[in-house]
């Protein structure tokens, strides 16, 4: 899957604001990048342990090119979209993030997660002429100051716990708060939000009454279990996985008795992925920035890309939430490269970056459900979802939630 490009005719426009003066005082290849198509650069994870995510986020964002320029592309100009396979491997998201910086000067790039952001951080920083996001929420990436060239489209994992304490503040009822227990894996994904969501369970006064930390995968739950089982939350947390080994978790929970309500993250709650979590998938429920695929009413982007996937992937089948994100990323990356055109502004790091923060109460179409604010590098807001094995699908179970 290395190399795989999406190529479109070439139209030369030059903004109109952007005179020929401006473009003599660039180097040849950033004068390039000025005019004529615009890149959108990416090194998915198309192969390796997150290739099920990457192909989906790899076809979303290209679709999404396509999708714009059927309709006139970026304020008259064309869009092309050129991906090359990572392998979740760093080294190789960074030789190509430089192939195709060198190759094609793309203004917009994304990476394939926490490791290739910030090792990418500093050289991005230097050259200033390129907004970068990837599949990270990592909290320390939405940093306008550290970071000031990269975004996430959606909250980082330490908003979407707090998400999850809200709904469990809000819908819980009695005299005294519900419990939480935290399982999180001992990688850098899974301690991330600890410390904020631990934070913010204190604020709404919502006891922590234990934290549990496995490694990742087919692992022995039995003694993690049995301290849940002492501590007796109404809720567990598991933050840090994907699949494994949550529905093991889950399985030996109802065996030892506790009706704790388990709850996840994001890349846990992909359809897919709860699918194959079988019996344990029940009252499973979680946060989502995004609707799901089947999920359309009063939202006509999300019609938008249904339509588009029936015709361009007929055997796609239900859109993934994989899809949606790299759809999303795309959107953003052509409001910042659009604002930026029609300011008549060349299409630089600092510039880019204004126009990423100017965007504030932006109508995604219903992808995200509440109007979107750029402002902070992320989209803080989310839904509860929570799965019905009967129909296999994941429903809302809240409103739109916006942390603060």
């Amino acid at each position: 899957m290395n190399g795989i490009r999406r190529t479109v005719a070439r139209r030369t426009v030059v903004g109109a604001a952007l005179g020929v003066g401006g473009l003599a005082a660039l180097p040849l290849g950033d004068a390039l990048a000025q005019t004529g198509e615009l890149v959108f650069g990416a090194a998915p994870p198309l192969t390796g342990v997150f290739g099920f995510a990457g192909v989906g986020i790899h076809q979303g964002l290209g679709d999404y090119c396509d999708w714009r320029n059927a309709r006139g592309g970026i304020a008259g100009r064309r869009v092309r979209y050129v991906g090359e396979d990572s392998g979740y491997r760093t080294d190789q998201a960074m030789a190509v993030f430089k192939k195709l910086m060198a190759a094609h000067r793309p203004p917009v790039f994304y990476g394939d997660g926490t490791g290739w952001a910030k090792a990418a951080a500093p050289e991005v920083g230097r050259m200033g002429t390129t907004i970068t996001s990837s599949p990270s929420f990592s909290s320390d990436l939405a940093d306008p100051l550290k970071v000031p060239y990269h975004f996430m489209a959606g909250p980082t994992y330490t908003a979407m716990g707090e998400i999850l304490l809200e709904y469990i503040g809000r819908t819980s009822r009695g005299a005294s708060r519900p419990a939480v227990a935290i399982v999180h894996s001992d990688t850098e994904f899974g301690r991330d939000p600890i410390p904020g969501i631990k934070a913010r369970a204190q604020a709404l006064q919502i006891p922590v009454v234990l934290e549990i930390v496995t490694r990742p995968g087919a692992v022995d739950v039995s003694s993690e279990v049995a301290r849940l089982r002492r501590a007796r939350p109404d809720f567990v947390i598991f933050h840090g996985y994907v699949l494994a080994p949550i529905p093991e978790f889950i399985r030996q929970m109802r065996e030892a008795g506790l009706n704790a309500t388990p709850m996840g993250t994001i890349w846990s709650m992909d359809k897919t992925t709860v699918d194959a979590m079988g019996a344990a998938a029940q009252g499973w429920m979680g946060v989502m920035p995004y609707r799901y695929g089947h999920d359309t009413r009063d939202a006509p982007m999300m019609q938008a890309i249904r339509d588009h996937a029936a015709r361009a992937r007929p055997g796609m089948g239900e859109v993934p939430v994989f899809y949606v994100h790299g759809w999303l990323v795309g959107m953003i990356f052509a409001e910042v490269i659009e604002r930026c055109l029609k300011a008549g502004k060349p299409l630089t790091g600092p510039n880019m970056k204004v126009a990423l923060e100017s965007i504030v109460d932006w109508d995604t179409g219903g992808v995200t459900g509440l109007l979107a604010s750029l402002k902070g590098h992320q989209i803080a807001s989310g839904r509860i979802y929570a799965y019905d094995v009967n129909t296999r699908r994941l429903e809302p179970a809240s409103g739109w939630i916006r942390t603060a």
